[in-house]
């Protein structure tokens, strides 16, 4: 059922954070350590639709112990970023995109829909409430922003919840690896998987990535920084990695990237990459990859560069691939294109070369 349209009226906190107390946080805000003054919150229920928005201060949810989250999972999530530019303007990165993305999250977590409208209205009204929250200064520092929804509806029986909280919380970050741009390594499994076939791999769900823990630790323990998977009935199969998106990029100007098979996640970043690979003069390719081809192409040297991508840490180098049994090392872990690509997909960003694609929205 729809309601009326959203307007996220502002409920100002009395204890915001000094003058003081931000400078500090923004000197070195980490990644997902600090939370701004304010969060939005609307609430579905079955028989009213949307109703009850509102920015309130940051605070904790009071949640009763039979919320059906807490039993059956049943939520999703998305990850964006607001950037401050020269100018000191702040804008969005491909609103709309997270908008869409998180409309099929919820179709397949059996979570009612938010359209896109009220979605970008409780993302807007809090970075303008924040906005002071917004790095600025160079780098790489950005204001992260988190919206959420998961069944709080109070109901042990298992069926689609009828009451549903939606949220979006505000984080200011810098870079998400603490070395910088440094080549990492993946750790290879084909043991473990975060979504089969048929699954929620193509949904962005908190339980992907708690499957995903496991092998990643287990990277851990090898020297990784992440996990790649592969399909683990067949094991014929290059997905992603625990969290980002994988690309390899080859000496004859390819930029080659597993295809959505409804067990990989379609990132905002990956799609981005794609579009703007024939501008930096590389050929995309989106198709099946088996683990002996992908690894092959490393081994020949066919492919010298390798990175991961996402919202969070934007394009990571990568250095090497471990598996149990082997090691495949990138013959330029630095890569030149690699950087290339990060470098313009942040300048679009923060607004050092032009939009042509109509990505950016400006909040204020």
């Amino acid at each position: 059922m729809r309601g009326m349209s959203l307007s996220f009226p502002v409920q100002r906190t009395s204890h915001p954070r000094t003058a003081e107390q931000l400078a500090q946080i923004l000197a070195d805000p980490g990644f997902g350590e600090y939370f701004t003054d304010h969060m939005a919150v609307a609430v579905w229920t079955k028989d009213v639709g949307w109703h009850d928005d509102r920015i309130e201060p940051y605070g904790p949810f009071q949640m009763d112990p039979a919320s059906a989250v807490l039993h059956y999972a049943q939520e999703i999530f998305e990850g964006m970023k607001a950037y401050r530019h020269a100018d000191d303007s702040v804008w969005l990165f491909r609103p709309e995109a997270n908008a869409a993305r998180i409309n099929t999250s919820a179709d397949r977590m059996m979570l009612p829909r938010i359209d896109e409208a009220d979605f970008l209205a409780a993302i807007t009204q809090l970075v303008e409430t924040d906005v002071r929250w917004v790095p600025g200064g160079g780098g790489e520092q950005s204001l992260y922003l988190r919206p959420f929804m998961f069944a709080s509806e109070v109901f042990l029986g298992v069926r689609a919840a009828q009451q549903v909280t939606f949220s979006v919380i505000a984080s200011p970050v810098g870079p998400y690896f603490t070395g910088g741009v440094q080549p990492v390594d993946i750790w290879v499994t084909d043991t473990y998987a975060r979504a089969g076939v048929g699954g929620t791999g193509s949904a962005k769900c908190g339980g992907n990535y708690a499957a995903s823990l496991i092998a990643q630790y287990e990277g851990y323990d090898h020297g990784c920084s992440q996990v790649l998977f592969i399909e683990a009935a067949d094991k014929d199969r290059i997905e992603e990695l625990g969290g980002m998106n994988v690309f390899l990029v080859t000496t004859d100007g390819r930029l080659i990237t597993p295809a959505l098979t409804g067990t990989i996640l379609e990132g905002v970043t990956r799609g981005s990459i794609l579009t703007v690979a024939a501008e930096l003069g590389l050929k995309a390719e989106e198709r099946r990859l088996s683990p002996d081809e992908f690894f092959g192409l490393i081994e020949d040297g066919t492919a010298n560069e390798a990175f991961s991508c996402g919202t969070a840490a934007v394009l990571t180098p990568i250095g090497g691939f471990k598996t149990a049994t082997a090691e495949y090392r990138l013959a330029n872990p630095a890569g030149e294109q690699t950087l290339a690509i990060r470098n313009h997909i942040l300048d679009i960003q923060y607004g050092r070369t032009a939009d042509t694609h109509g990505w950016m929205r400006r909040v204020c």
